[in-house]
């Protein structure tokens, strides 16, 4: 437990929520690919703790991830160039998935692709599936659009939401990528056609050089770049969203609502999309901070390879400190 836990006193609060109709017994929900399909962690840690946890990136096929160096540890932060390896839909559904909701917390399968069908396909069978939410990861390369990622631009990221919109009536969030030109177009195209909760953001795009050889470190060249390096540039970009897409309006619960979201929540049109906020957090503080700003939600990644008790004790600092400002 971090110091600033220990230090607090005070009666817990109720961090329990709802996001798209989904109940949720608190906000901290694990990222994608940073925590197996929960079982992995479950010796170490006490995972019915958590709201939610999102599957690593499934894809339609099986997929053996890149070659060659996949992770490289950088001043606060980390580089991955894992390449979604994961067993394939069908085989999450049928061996991973059943293990999964007994665990306890929501389970959200993470769906990726490469090419318009190959998302679509894998949507539908998600929604035959169990799971409760889907999040979909539109920044995958689009191999029609020259390996260009689908979230970059507001037009492909439409094209994509829409198509697995179609096929789907499980809640759907979107997860956006922080290297688009314009990030809050690219959000409101995506609400716009049909996403019902934004996470945001996934990795930026990082390189690094091998000083020894003179030639990328990764066999992939770019890769993720994550850790709390970003948490400032992640914050700022969940405000953005906030301010510039009116049905994403801060939730009540957790949120501080300054005076300028405020005025935006007056605008907002009838429908509600609540905005899940990841990049960088690794204490109760930093996810604090996500949710004063108006996240109703907050995703723990890249922080749990390095200690794997951080989920629990954010869970724990959060109920400390909403239950001493109740």
């Amino acid at each position: 437990m971090s110091e600033g836990t220990q230090n607090m006193a005070g009666k817990k609060a109720d961090l329990s929520l709802k996001i798209a109709g989904i109940s949720f017994t608190n906000p901290i929900i694990a990222a994608s690919g940073t925590f197996g399909y929960g079982r992995e962690y479950s010796d170490v840690i006490d995972v019915s703790r958590l709201g939610g946890i999102c599957s690593k990136g499934l894809t339609l096929e099986p997929r053996s991830g890149n070659t060659g160096r996949r992770i490289l540890e950088t001043p606060s932060g980390l580089m991955n160039s894992i390449g979604l390896e994961n067993p394939g839909i069908p085989h999450f559904i049928e061996y991973e998935l059943p293990k999964m909701l007994e665990l306890g917390p929501v389970v959200i399968a993470n769906l990726s692709g490469s090419t318009l069908n190959t998302y679509v396909e894998g949507a539908r069978l998600l929604d035959a599936s169990d799971v409760h939410m889907i999040e979909l990861n539109i920044s995958c390369p689009n191999v029609k659009a020259g390996g260009m990622a689908w979230g970059l631009e507001p037009k492909a990221a439409a094209t994509v939401t829409k198509a697995v919109r179609r096929v789907t009536n499980k809640p759907l969030i979107v997860k956006l990528s922080p290297n688009a030109l314009s990030l809050v177009k690219v959000a409101q195209a995506v609400v716009n056609v049909g996403a019902d909760v934004l996470s945001l953001v996934n990795t930026f795009q990082g390189f690094a050089l091998d000083i020894t050889t003179g030639k990328p470190v990764f066999d992939n060249i770019t890769a993720g770049f994550s850790g709390p390096a970003i948490k400032p540039l992640a914050l700022r970009m969940v405000r953005d969203i906030l301010l510039g897409v009116p049905q994403c309006s801060p939730t009540r619960k957790f949120s501080s609502v300054p005076s300028e979201l405020a005025i935006r929540k007056k605008h907002k049109k009838n429908r509600f999309v609540p905005v899940i906020g990841l990049g960088g957090i690794s204490c109760w503080q930093d996810a604090a901070e996500f949710l004063m700003t108006g996240a109703s939600a907050i995703q723990i990644g890249t922080a749990i390879f390095a200690n794997p008790h951080v989920i629990g004790d954010v869970i724990t600092g959060l109920e400390t400190f909403y239950g001493r400002r109740s």
